[in-house]
């Protein structure tokens, strides 16, 4: 990474979001949306205003943490409940639920950008998420949502370096995913067993793991952690208290991946994203 070439697209990005007048950020607290939320304060100050989803498919703790930082940065911060749970579509889990999820979240936004008169809505998608299958993208242009990082090609590396420049205390937090995503497609999702995602995953974080996945396989839970703490997660004391923990949830076997946390590893059923998907990520880079 050049840091050199990083300044540069981050001052681009302040230009551009000066000439945007006001902003609505979708804010998850994640490294991308809390770097965005805060370059959009520094260029647009209080008409820079933080939006952030409430439901079974975001774990609670990361609610209260965008919630203390917003605060404490003087940032506006709207939290509303989302209603994707409640869609057949984003319940049936078939490789669009993305698709259905995000276009339900962008009407709802739309709303609170309508509201308080704000022109633009803003997602923090990263160039590097071109690399993944993401319907969800498609969705969020045909809504005519905006994504700022994505415009200046910046990568995921680039943005923790310019965060940690910033002293952002999320330049390096784990990456974080909507809890849909722990689910093969085809599993039926509901709140219940989003829940029994969310209390293991609440678990691991209680016992120090910081970047980690539970995938819920029907009985099975399987659990995906950095390689460097596969040894931790196996002492004795502490798996035999996670294989107790997870099965009050409700799961009947635990297992441990041994390739180790992947991003989007449940993507893999479906092979590479077809031409026209690649078309839609090409037109928003």
């Amino acid at each position: 990474m050049d840091r050199k070439t990083a300044r540069k697209k981050k001052e681009e990005l302040v230009r551009r979001l000066k000439d945007l007048g006001s902003l609505l950020v979708a804010f998850s607290g994640g490294v991308d949306s809390t770097f965005l939320l805060c370059v959009a304060r520094e260029a647009l100050g209080s008409m820079a205003i933080a939006a952030t989803a409430t439901s079974a498919t975001y774990p609670t703790r990361e609610v209260r943490a965008a919630s203390e930082l917003a605060k404490e940065r003087g940032i506006e911060h709207i939290l509303f409940e989302s209603g994707e749970t409640h869609l057949p579509d984003f319940q049936a889990n078939r490789p669009d639920r993305c698709y259905h999820c995000k276009k339900s979240l962008s009407l709802e936004l739309q709303e609170i950008a309508d509201h308080r008169g704000i022109k633009y809505i803003a997602f923090a998608t990263n160039s590097d998420d071109l690399d993944d299958y993401r319907p969800g993208i498609k969705a969020a242009e045909e809504m005519g949502m905006i994504a700022p990082l994505m415009d200046v090609n910046l990568s995921k590396d680039e943005i923790r370096f310019l965060s940690r420049e910033m002293g952002l205390p999320t330049w390096d937090k784990p990456a974080l995913a909507c809890l849909a995503s722990r689910f093969p497609y085809g599993e039926t999702i509901t709140e219940e067993k989003l829940s029994m995602v969310s209390e293991a995953e609440d678990f691991l974080a209680e016992k120090g793991f910081r970047q980690f996945r539970v995938r819920y396989h029907g009985p099975v839970a399987r659990i995906e952690v950095d390689r460097d703490d596969m040894a931790r997660l196996l002492e004795p004391g502490l798996r035999e208290g996670i294989v107790e923990k997870l099965r009050d949830i409700g799961f009947l076997h635990v297992a441990l991946d041994l390739e180790g946390y992947v991003t989007g590893s449940l993507n893999r059923a479906l092979g590479k994203p077809e031409a026209s998907d690649k078309e839609t990520l090409a037109r928003m880079s």
